[in-house]
């Protein structure tokens, strides 16, 4: 069974992330406001779907996904991209997004804590999560 299933996990840290939202073409305000959301991942199945839900104060995002199969996704900062996801074994989810600017997340899973490593250009910022 994967360490991530049955479990939510909370951001506490965030390293470079407003310098990752600006190679993405963010806006000020919009980085302001993801800078000091808190946002909860999380990971579920159903079959062969996957569902990845990110909640925060601020926004919320739902994209569901089978593995290594292209799909249609939102970010939450509005861009309208095509996104292919696979797992690296059991706990480590790359996520590649398409568009104008695309951009690679890769969340490692452990039973205490995600790490999220998000790299678009030369910037990379890692995002740390706990389980909650």
């Amino acid at each position: 069974m994967p360490v991530w299933e049955g479990k939510k996990y909370e951001n506490y840290k965030s390293e470079n992330f407003d310098e990752y939202m600006k190679e993405l073409g963010v806006g000020f305000w919009l980085r302001t406001f993801g800078n000091t959301v808190t946002p909860t991942v999380e990971l579920s199945k159903s079959g062969d779907t996957y569902t990845l839900n990110t909640t925060s104060t601020f926004k919320n995002s739902t994209i569901s996904f089978k593995e290594g199969e292209e799909f249609e996704e939102e970010t939450l900062d509005g861009r309208k991209i095509k996104s292919v996801c696979t797992f690296e074994g059991e706990n480590k989810l790359v996520h590649k997004q398409g568009g104008d600017t695309p951009s690679t997340i890769v969340r490692e899973f452990t039973p205490d804590e995600m790490v999220a490593t998000m790299t678009v250009g030369n910037v990379t910022s890692i995002r740390k999560y706990k389980a909650v």
